[in-house]
């Protein structure tokens, strides 16, 4: 999970389900607490029981890969690891799946980008000698919409998951943790990075990407719940029904959600066709 807007400990605004989200094309700079219930996300645990009980785990029913590379990005505090099953999955229906090699992501994006995604990146686009399909898990996500408008040559396709691109409109849980880090960014890099980094007032690359609208030639799908408990679900959408796609389950769960894999094997498929 992502959060940027201004620093905390300013007051953080707002947030009512009643007020709408800004136009699709727009990029909300300032935080706002969002209305939503945590404690739903305890039932992440049904989706991966769900998960391992469905035909699309194994591969059955679904378009088959052409051996091209999904590069998984983690959200907001988590590694890598907790992706291994849609890594294996990745493997299991005939792509070329990478870790995204950032470690713990509780770090300046734009750092996180250059100085460990892009590695990955380019050992994929080496390995496979073709465009390469980014999938991000909340903050990760956004990572991956910013790393595809940077490099729409090099990116077929992304996918987000629960990921909020178009503000932080978050749990207050989620504000507190992210300023923690915010601050030990600043302590760690001092002038290594810009004073505003981590808030959505930053004018870093990784925030100036995000602004801008995705190059055509990168396949768009954004798919969220309704019942996150982390984030605002209408901010993890692009805007456009071609792209975006609703799926039951929990912010936590969409990593291992057997609905949110079936579309991910589609949308893969069809970005694979239109190139």
């Amino acid at each position: 999970m992502v959060t940027f807007g201004r620093p905390f400990p300013t007051e953080i605004g707002s947030y009512h389900s009643s007020m709408a989200p800004p136009p699709a094309h727009a990029f909300q700079a300032e935080d706002a607490e969002a209305d939503v219930t945590i404690w739903k996300e305890a039932l992440f645990a049904a989706d991966l029981l769900l998960l391992h009980a469905s035909p699309v785990y194994y591969g059955l029913g679904i378009p088959r890969g052409d051996g091209s590379a999904v590069v998984l990005v983690p959200g907001f505090l988590g590694t890598d690891a907790y992706l291994t099953q849609l890594h294996s999955w990745v493997g299991r229906i005939g792509y070329r799946p990478y870790f995204s090699g950032i470690g713990l992501n509780a770090e300046c994006p734009n750092l996180l980008i250059q100085r460990r995604l892009n590695d990955n990146i380019q050992r994929a686009l080496f390995d496979t000698n073709r465009k390469i399909h980014l999938v991000g898990h909340s903050l990760g996500g956004i990572i991956a919409r910013s790393v595809a408008s940077q490099r729409p040559d090099d990116v077929a396709s992304v996918i987000t998951l629960a990921s909020p691109f178009r503000g932080t409109v978050v749990h207050r849980t989620i504000l507190h943790a992210a300023e923690a880090v915010r601050k030990r960014i600043l302590e760690e890099h001092g002038t290594g990075v810009l004073p505003t980094c981590y808030t959505g007032s930053c004018t870093c690359d990784f925030l100036a990407s995000l602004r801008r609208k995705m190059p055509a030639s990168v396949h768009e799908t954004a798919i969220y719940t309704r019942n996150d408990g982390i984030a605002d679900w209408r901010y993890c959408m692009t805007g456009d029904p071609e792209c975006d796609f609703e799926v039951p389950g929990t912010h936590i769960g969409l990593a291992f959600n057997a609905s949110v894999y079936t579309i991910i094997a589609k949308r893969l498929a069809l970005a694979r066709s239109d190139d």
